[in-house]
């Protein structure tokens, strides 16, 4: 089910991990999204309703959600439901709150004001996945940043027919604007809008193959937060950890999705034999056997090495979006790992209460782009504006260098520019 990869191999394994991980488009896939983009560009809520009947089986007039309906979805919620979500709610709210703007304003010598100036972006789409799953958490990571940014519209695009958990989180957090729309059709509806639809300004959401290439085509008509592939773990474990605990969490990213990759990272043979027993018990039990069995048996791996001490090499190379670091005592280690999306500390940290409660945001960089990419926060839904102010004697003071370097370069009317202002 899982492979063992010892000294030997390691090299070879990681190099193979690194390079599967990119996101591939398969030239199929490129030419259907190509021409759901350019149908509802053309045809708008026409389009849009044909699509949705062919790929959804759902005959909409309407795209919006009534208010009523919402209502009735926040009404009709369980309480327990409320209770989580509400405390869910705070916590992301206090975390995301903490996250600094960094405007600043000040007057340098000769009268020149400089400045950072910033600004929520305008309009949010946030893009919610639906069909045999709901997913309330969803909009809350991707709801609650925006709304601490400031940004003055946010709505929510779901597949039909969505689900009342979904409605009821979006009404939590005072969310009006939800259209019944999914897939690469909902993405081009929310980037170039249609007569009963305003276009966004930014969409942020996951998303399965299409609705991933959907956004790439779209990006530059809006921004986009990231490309999002399959989930992956890395569990760091010495010989006190517990297989048990490390058997679940790996299942646990492994019933996501079949392409889903699973890698524990240990320096005991006996913690990986039982942990391989563990998976064998634990599977059984799953709901989602059959998809978290293909990720076990395609992706997941046990680097078996002979010091722990090598452990953030092998982390830093495959930069994944969790990771658990059991061996103890963790902070040890959280120094020397430089690519993870979020990193979990113990044996009571799994990456579930990242998921749902903890506070900071679960959209994380996934496919090795933790690298260069951070988790989604209040710093996506923000612009930083430039501010210049030159009196004229600060500018004649530094007017000839300016010349000089834009002569340099070959842009006359930039030297204008400068040298009309003294003629």
């Amino acid at each position: 089910m899982i492979k063992i990869v010892e000294k030997g191999e390691i090299e070879n394994e990681l190099e193979k991990i690194i390079k599967s991980k990119s996101i591939e488009f398969n030239n199929d896939a490129v030419k259907t999204v190509g021409s759901i983009i350019e149908k509802i560009k053309k045809e708008k809520d026409k389009g849009l309703k044909e699509l949705t009947l062919k790929y959804d089986k759902q005959d909409i007039e309407d795209f919006r959600v009534p208010s009523e309906v919402i209502e009735t979805a926040y009404k009709s919620s369980a309480p327990s439901f409320l209770e989580a979500l509400r405390k869910a709610k705070d916590n992301i709210e206090s975390f995301h709150a903490k996250q600094k703007k960094d405007e600043w304003f000040e007057q340098v010598e000769d009268d020149v004001f400089l400045g950072m100036r910033v600004v929520p972006i305008e309009s949010v789409g946030v893009y919610v996945p639906g069909g045999s799953a709901a997913y309330p958490s969803t909009v809350l990571m991707n709801v609650i940043p925006a709304i601490v940014a400031g940004v003055s519209r946010i709505t929510i695009a779901s597949p039909p027919k969505i689900s009342p958990l979904i409605l009821a989180a979006a009404a939590e957090l005072g969310v009006s604007e939800i259209y019944q729309m999914g897939g690469a059709q909902a993405i081009a509806a929310l980037a170039y809008g249609t007569e009963t639809i305003p276009k966004v300004d930014k969409i942020v959401g996951p998303g399965n193959l299409y609705v991933a290439l959907a956004k790439k085509m779209v990006f530059g008509a809006v921004g986009i937060d990231s490309l999002a592939g399959p989930s992956d773990i890395v569990i760091v474990a010495d010989c006190e950890s517990d297989a048990n605990f490390i058997a679940a969490d790996l299942l646990a990213q492994s019933e996501h999705d079949a392409e889903s990759s699973a890698i524990l990272i240990t320096d005991s043979k006996e913690l990986a034999s039982k942990v391989m027993d563990e998976l064998e018990k634990q599977i059984v039990k799953l709901k989602r056997k059959e998809i978290a069995e293909k990720a076990l048996n395609k992706n997941g791996k046990i680097f078996l090495i002979d010091n722990l001490s090598k452990a953030p090499n092998i982390v830093n190379q495959i930069a994944p979006e969790h990771l658990e670091i059991l061996s103890s005592p963790p902070q040890e280690m959280i120094e020397k790992i430089k690519n993870a999306g979020a990193i979990f500390l113990g044996p009571f940290s799994p990456v579930a209460v990242g998921d749902y409660m903890a506070g900071p945001n679960h959209v994380l960089p996934t496919g090795g782009t933790a690298r260069f990419s951070s988790p989604l926060s209040v710093y996506d839904f923000i612009k930083r504006q430039s501010i210049v102010g030159y009196t004229k004697a600060a500018l004649e003071k530094t007017k000839s260098k300016i010349q000089m370097l834009a002569e340099l370069e070959g842009l006359d009317a930039h030297a204008r520019s400068i040298e009309i202002r003294f003629s």
